[in-house]
């Protein structure tokens, strides 16, 4: 493992455990929409693994693989569109349970992720920041963001979620066009 991997691993544990979150969460849910946000973010953090693993293929690939007159690049690309796609699509067809649990997320939260990710950006870049500490900077801004992402899915009430989107009066007035 480099040092890059060891500096990331606790995020990379907690990215797991966040995908294990939502795998129940999707199984858990009463709504098919439910459903299919759940699997969306299981993809999303999926795809998050992979980026932090980008070293991994290194390892284990030699630079000369060729499948089917493709690189393992071009698989590896071919895939995560298929991912990307898939989450995108999950999460149009599910917006209205994706909006509802956007509106509980508190503003602070917000503001939190958006400040760390700055934060990481400038480490990462050296923007304002010692190029010996960008990258220390950047690995703990990244974990912060994973570990509340990891705190608001495992304290989030899946059941009284659904139960109170569930119960949810619709103030949609019925169509008229007939009258």
């Amino acid at each position: 493992m480099t040092s890059d991997g060891v500096i990331e691993l606790p995020g990379i544990i907690m990215l797991f455990a966040c995908i294990f979150r939502c795998a129940q969460y999707m199984k858990q849910s009463q709504f098919k929409l439910g459903r299919y946000f759940w699997l969306a973010s299981v993809l999303v953090f999926f795809a998050v693994i992979r980026r932090e693993l980008n070293y991994v293929p290194e390892l284990f690939i030699p630079s000369n693989f060729s499948f089917l007159n493709h690189s393992y690049d071009w698989w590896e690309d071919a895939i995560l569109l298929t991912v990307y796609l898939l989450i995108v699509g999950l999460l149009a067809y599910s917006w209205r349970y994706l909006w509802a649990v956007l509106k509980k997320v508190p503003i602070s939260l917000y503001i939190t992720v958006v400040v760390l990710a700055l934060l990481e950006y400038m480490g990462e870049n050296a923007i304002f920041i010692p190029e010996n500490m960008g990258e220390i900077v950047e690995e703990i801004a990244e974990t912060s963001v994973y570990a509340i992402a990891l705190i608001y899915l495992w304290r989030f009430k899946l059941s009284d979620f659904d139960h109170s989107v569930l119960y949810q009066p619709n103030h949609h007035q019925p169509c008229n066009a007939n009258e």
